[in-house]
């Protein structure tokens, strides 16, 4: 199968779980004999230009006649089966879509709610909003500078929504969805995306770690992602201080704008802050933890540190909210607590860690899961059933 992979790649100076699942998919396709072909933007291009790149992003987004005429250009010498789109803010637009046509089929992967969300994350001031996408409308997002606290700066990304949906770019342009859980599948369908076109399909973790024994592991619990408000550390570490002296130490890997203010929660309680690690050495503190916490106040996509758990038998707490309870099985592969609620999470972990057997349990659990789901036999299978069921929807359209 000839398949073009088309992608925006987000800035280089903070980890995008977008792009591992780009490179990840395309090394599992060539692996298995596909003749991929990739088009790609960088948000960096952005960066290096300053108040002239930023302009160029903003103009670009909603729609791009360039990028548009380049895909016509590749869809002539490459002549894919496939067109699989991840992302396509800022640089590449929607346009793309209208340019393939029928000349291949057109799938695009959902990693957050940007097509209905101009600020991708469905929150606003540390709560979860789903205005925009009960409404079907993007004015709201508009109205309160949802993207970064700018109304400027929300306004392309507000045109991008609005221009698409009078289009029907999403329900007439796009032959496959694939979405990362059933909750957000039903979050899309609701906000106006075509039920028949959407497959879940869940992020995998390549190859199989041997495993850490338990009784070698250290006796810690890790936070690993992004230190920003929607991910709940702040909660994390009130929690922390509520479980007092009997609490274990708590080891966050990860950077950003909250750091400096997250530290100075910490004194006084057993926190280390790692930093931003590499990915082989982050996923060794997960691998030898009895214990991976995900105590997020937003809507996830799936969160790529939960796969990588489960691949190592590490069990995972994570909050009451979006996919999580989906992904995560309380009393199977992990537990779960109440959003936004230290005391919730608190007495939660509390309750399993005095449990050492029961831990150990949940590792088994957590590792049976990536067995059974997580795989990259078990994606590519997925990946192909939706690349064919694609394929048909494109050929029925094109016989019309």
């Amino acid at each position: 199968m000839r398949i073009l992979l088309v992608h925006n790649f987000y800035g280089s100076a903070a980890p995008s779980g977008e792009n591992e699942v780009f490179e990840a998919e395309k090394m599992m396709l060539r692996s298995h004999g596909h003749e991929v072909a990739e088009l790609t933007r960088h948000s960096d291009e952005i960066r290096t230009r300053g108040a002239l790149g930023v302009l160029q992003g903003a103009l670009a987004t909603p729609w791009n006649p360039w990028m548009a005429s380049a895909v016509r250009k590749v869809l002539g010498r490459l002549e894919p089966d496939v067109v699989h789109v991840h992302n396509t803010f800022p640089l590449i637009s929607p346009a793309i879509f209208h340019a393939i046509g029928s000349r291949a089929a057109r799938v695009l992967t959902l990693h957050n709610y940007r097509l209905f969300c101009p600020a991708a994350i469905p929150m606003r001031q540390g709560r979860v909003c789903t205005e925009c996408l009960d409404r079907r409308s993007s004015w709201p997002a508009l109205r309160h500078g949802c993207y970064r606290g700018s109304r400027l700066a929300t306004l392309p990304l507000a045109m991008n929504v609005a221009l698409h949906r009078a289009l029907g770019t999403w329900t007439k342009q796009v032959d496959a969805f694939v979405v990362l859980s059933e909750f957000q599948r039903l979050r899309m369908v609701e906000a106006g995306l075509p039920a028949d076109k959407m497959y879940a399909k869940p992020n995998f973790y390549r190859g199989s770690p041997v495993l850490v024994p338990w009784e070698t592991r250290e006796p810690c619990v890790v936070f690993a992602g992004r230190l920003t408000a929607e991910k709940g550390v702040e909660g994390l570490l009130r929690a922390w201080r509520l479980w007092g002296a009997a609490a274990p130490e708590l080891r966050i890997v990860g950077d950003g704008p909250l750091r400096d203010s997250l530290e100075r929660i910490a004194p006084g309680l057993p926190v280390r802050f790692l930093g931003q690690l590499s990915v082989p050495d982050a996923q060794a503190q997960i691998a030898r933890s009895h214990l991976l916490v995900l105590p997020s106040e937003c809507f996830e996509g799936f969160p790529m540190v939960v796969r990588e758990a489960f691949a190592f038998g590490t069990p995972v707490a994570v909050s009451n909210i979006g996919p999580l309870p989906e992904i995560v099985q309380a009393g199977v592969n992990g537990l779960g607590f109440e959003a936004a609620n230290p005391q919730s999470l608190a007495w939660e972990l509390r309750r399993v860690w005095s449990q050492p057997r029961l831990l150990e349990r949940l590792g088994k659990g957590a590792r049976a899961t990536y067995e059974r789901n997580y795989t990259e036999a078990a994606n590519y299978a997925s990946l192909m059933k939706i690349y064919r069921q694609a394929i048909e929807v494109s050929r029925e359209v094109k016989c019309c």
